[in-house]
């Protein structure tokens, strides 16, 4: 049987249109007697039992990118998976991130995207197909979409990828969305405000919380050192007018204790009691964006720096990560 004579220009054609290797590609083409289609199909069945194999495997390396619309109204987040920091690293596997972020942005959500087309195949086929080239298990493991008047974002060094809608496009706005969406990429928030928090979730974590502090301070009083402050909240949303005013009056106690004039108490308790709202809103200082304590900035809280743009507010944010 005559062998079928493959060229270099097919080869690299195939190359071209799947990211294979060139061996790989010419075997493909020698297996298919040089039917182009066939040999795609081939290289696509490789990557099917390569993916079959590796479906038990971890993809916590990867990159995560972000892609705006024109108009600054419409963001989307992916994170591109795979196995090892190696391949996470590699250009083409960047490149090929950036394809998936480029159609993702059209898609309505994770399902969409994943049916959507890419050259010819679903986006579903494609990571099967680059399972193969690669040798590595890949995935989309984030999707996150939002829209707004105004949408910007923040990606670390391609670890971790921030979306941020504002309510108006006020001037500027560019700076203001990277710079929350750089907060939110940084610190982590889950939630907006703690006026979203649920009571019965502020209540439960408080006393977990008290509770891994108090069983600290044992080993601390064991060990003869300073004892951690057991707050009696997390979060302003129990701070209530009440309890404000009773934390007034402690403190007003304490300064007559201390023999401090009265006369003087006025320059004293705004720092007390923004201290003791400090101490007691951990919660919110950790998982609410606009209470957290700026980054660029941190005299100033999330909210306060919004406010210095005008008339705008954060609208909602999202965040995706490796692993």
């Amino acid at each position: 049987m005559e062998t079928v004579k493959i060229s270099a220009a097919d080869v690299k054609k195939l190359r071209e249109a799947t990211g294979a290797g060139m061996m790989d590609c010419k075997k493909a083409l020698v297996e298919a007697g040089g039917d182009f289609d066939k040999a795609i199909d081939i290289l696509r069945k490789k990557g099917q039992k390569i993916a079959a194999k590796r479906a038990d495997r971890e993809s916590t390396e990867g990159v995560a990118v972000t892609r705006i619309n024109e108009a600054n109204t419409e963001g989307v987040a992916i994170v591109l998976a795979c196995e090892t920091d190696f391949v996470g690293k590699n250009e083409s596997f960047v490149a090929l991130g950036g394809q998936f972020a480029d159609i993702a942005l059209n898609c309505a959500d994770k399902e969409a995207f994943l049916a959507a087309d890419f050259g010819g195949m679903t986006v579903a086929d494609k990571l099967v197909e680059q399972t193969g080239v690669i040798g590595e298990k890949l995935e989309i493991t984030a999707f996150e979409k939002i829209e707004a008047a105004y949408v910007g974002s923040y990606t670390h060094i391609g670890k971790i990828a921030a979306l941020v809608g504002l309510s108006n496009a006020v001037d500027k706005a560019d700076v203001l969305s990277k710079d929350v969406a750089m907060q939110v990429a940084s610190m982590g928030a889950t939630t907006l405000s703690y006026k979203d928090f649920d009571a019965a979730y502020v209540a439960a974590e408080t006393e977990a919380r008290i509770a891994v502090i108090e069983k600290d301070n044992i080993e601390l009083g064991r060990l003869g050192k300073t004892l951690k402050n057991v707050p009696q909240f997390i979060s302003m949303s129990q701070l209530s007018d009440e309890v404000l005013a009773k934390a007034q009056e402690a403190a007003k106690a304490e300064l007559a204790a201390e023999g401090k004039p009265e006369k003087i108490w006025d320059r004293i308790l705004p720092g007390k009691m923004e201290r003791f709202i400090s101490d007691n809103t951990t919660l919110d200082m950790e998982q609410c964006l606009l209470d957290q304590a700026f980054i660029k900035d941190e005299k100033k809280n999330v909210a306060e720096y919004v406010k210095t743009y005008g008339d705008v507010s954060v609208s909602g944010f999202k965040r995706v990560t490796l692993g």
